[in-house]
């Protein structure tokens, strides 16, 4: 996700403490050095610490799958000055109690018989549409 928010000119990587440590050698490898290009911080307590940034005047909208999400599109088109994405893990996807105080859940729609994609490509298309 650091060389996807390097290359779509993302202002900020957070993440949570149960998130694998961006330092890590093998971290920085696949993120080719760009972790140490986007600035980055984790926010702790999750999900509380999302409080922060709607003090901030983001509006924190949550990539999911569940149902009453509006699309990506939809949420392009409200044309937010500070928007903070939030992407789940891969198989069990964003946890109830993120969901609970997120401003908008957002969904990529898909062609038929696909059901999900991976925290890789959901976040490169999101970033990509928002940028």
């Amino acid at each position: 996700m650091f060389r996807l928010a390097a290359a779509m000119g993302v202002d900020a990587v957070l993440v949570t403490p149960r998130c694998a440590d961006p330092l890590y050698r093998r971290s920085i490898r696949v993120s080719m050095g760009t972790v140490f290009q986007v600035p980055w911080t984790r926010i702790d307590p999750w999900p509380s610490g999302i409080d922060q940034l709607k003090a901030a005047g983001y509006v924190v909208s949550g990539m999911t799958l569940g149902d009453g999400a509006i699309t990506l599109d939809e949420l392009v088109a409200e044309d937010h000055d500070n928007l903070a994405l939030v992407f789940g893990t891969e198989g069990h996807g964003l946890e109830p109690q993120t969901e609970k105080v997120l401003d908008r859940r957002v969904t990529i729609p898909m062609a038929g018989g696909i059901d999900s994609l991976n925290v890789a490509a959901s976040s490169a298309v999101a970033f990509y549409a928002t940028r």
